[in-house]
């Protein structure tokens, strides 16, 4: 049997959710919308905290692409449905298995994009020619959101039959859509694919599920890709990860291969409480990193440009001409109201940034995307200090090694603070709170800090980026390796010919100039 995750959030709630998040600071009194209970099971939960194994919602029951409409004498909301408690990142439970386990009903709306629900329908469709269970399943990139302007040349990749709706969303233009799957079981999982699916495989799938399973959750990022294939018409690439291994990259960034590809909007397929908790910590992680590069003031194009390009700080494809060299600008300037929707919620619950802009008082302004508002931050050492110490496990730990040898701090003592600050020993409740160290590390000069953050993020990325696209030759094949290769060499190519060259975003907060 087919499992299929919690079902899209309606487009009715998302403005009703960002009224409760949004509403506390910049007075958004006037994107208020009538308030939609929500499904009595609670959102994407079912019996007993079993995934929802219904097939896929109609379309009245899907996301829409249309605005809602604002009501002119909503009030505030009462926060007592969709209030976050405090302390939800303090030992977070990542062992759970219902939704009803997570911090509040509303936690991790923010993570659903509102999509044509036609297309949509479309991209869960193809999910469901994999017999083998998909617990969690995203669509990502520029064939599900555009990255140029309609009628911009791109790569000549023909959808064999797709589906109306997805040749309307592309515009003709026939771009590959990438799937990311999560799935509890790598072996279990390779092994039904194959009976179904043996022509996605390259030769490694004639030596069988072990060694399959073995190559993806032993190298490189623990993803498994197979590009070019033919799914319900539609030319897709999906890789698969397994569940733990998603969850581990999401909370502790040990590779940030897939906690950077959600650092961006996605469009969520079929959802998981504990991906859904995890990805959380995921997202509020990149907004704390990227306030450590960014100076006190800064626009929003410069908060979503720095987080959307931590994951390519490393990434061998960025240094060599196999990816566009304006992809950072690209996504932010197509899909600003998505980063909004995404980061915006977050932005309002921190206690140390704000939305500091009259034009956010306007009832239309989330969906504007000619609105580079202005936040600023508090450059306080100590409330820097605790965003220092609230930075993902393994990510924080590169960065203390190299402060310990940027301050020449002894060895002895560097392991006891270390020990200090141990996040894994679940019979201790620790309040995430920067310590001595952690405030010296924030208080460092901000030009060397920004330096400093920047090598751990590359050391964090650069060898799974490598050690991944290798693996890639061997689970893609050689001639669709070449393939692959090619096209991205064309998008470069393409991406120095528009010239425009906006790379600033990437760099960590310098200002655009105007």
């Amino acid at each position: 049997m087919q499992t299929i995750g919690a079902p899209s959030i309606n487009a009715s709630i998302l403005p009703h959710l960002s009224r409760n998040l949004l509403l506390a600071r910049v007075g958004w009194q006037s994107r208020l919308s009538s308030v939609h209970p929500l499904n009595q099971r609670g959102f994407g939960s079912s019996r007993n905290g079993e995934a929802d194994r219904r097939g896929p919602t109609s379309p009245a029951s899907s996301d829409s692409s249309t605005k809602s409409t604002t009501s002119s004498t909503s009030t505030s909301p009462s926060t007592s449905q969709s209030s976050i408690p405090s302390d939800w990142e303090e030992n977070p439970n990542l062992n759970i298995s219902a939704f009803s386990q997570l911090p509040s009903s509303t936690f991790g709306y923010n993570q659903h994009m509102i999509i044509n629900s036609e297309f949509k329908e479309a991209l869960r469709q193809i999910l469901w020619q994999f017999r083998a269970p998909i617990r969690y399943a995203f669509a990502y990139g520029s064939g599900v959101f555009p990255q140029t302007a309609s009628g911009s040349k791109s790569a000549s990749i023909v959808h064999t039959q797709p589906s109306p709706a997805i040749s309307s969303m592309q515009g003709g233009q026939g771009k590959m859509i990438d799937f990311i799957f999560g799935v509890s079981y790598t072996q279990h999982w390779h092994s039904l694919n194959l009976q179904q699916h043996r022509d996605h495989y390259s030769a490694i799938g004639s030596l069988g599920s072990s060694l399959a399973s073995r190559v993806q959750d032993n190298y490189g990022a623990g993803v498994y890709f197979n590009p070019y294939v033919t799914v319900n018409g539609t030319l897709i690439k999906y890789g698969v990860v397994n569940l733990d291994t998603l969850c581990r990259d999401l909370s502790e960034w040990d590779t940030l291969y897939l906690a950077g590809r959600l650092q961006k909007p996605v469009k969520i397929l079929r959802d998981d409480p504990r991906v859904r908790l995890a990805n959380q910590i995921n997202l509020i992680s990149a907004v704390r990193t990227a306030l450590l590069l960014l100076p006190s003031d800064f626009t929003e194009q410069q908060l979503y440009g720095t987080i959307a390009g931590l994951s390519y700080l490393g990434d061998p494809r960025m240094a060599l001409p196999a990816e566009n060299p304006n992809k950072v600008a690209n996504i932010i300037k197509f899909q600003l109201p998505n980063f909004r929707r995404l980061y915006a919620p977050l932005i309002e619950n921190l206690p140390n940034v704000a939305f500091h802009d009259p034009r956010c008082k306007s009832s239309d302004w989330m969906d504007d995307p000619d609105t580079d508002a202005t936040l600023a931050q508090d450059m306080d050492p100590k409330r820097r200090g605790n965003m220092v110490r609230r930075l993902p496990r393994s990510f924080r730990s590169k960065l203390y090694f190299r402060y310990q040898s940027k301050f020449q701090i002894p060895q002895l003592e560097f392991n006891k603070m270390l020990e200090e600050s141990d996040d894994q020993d679940p019979s201790r409740v620790k309040k995430q709170q920067g310590g001595v160290f952690d405030i010296r590390v924030a208080n460092d000069r901000q030009e060397d800090l920004r330096v400093e953050v920047k090598k751990a993020i590359k050391s964090t990325v650069q060898w799974p980026s490598v050690t991944q696209s290798l693996k890639s030759i061997v689970t893609t094949g050689l001639v669709r390796s070449i393939r692959y290769a090619r096209e991205k060499m064309d998008k470069y190519r393409e991406g120095r010919t528009r010239g425009k060259g906006d790379r600033s975003n990437i760099n960590g907060g310098e200002k655009k100039s105007t």
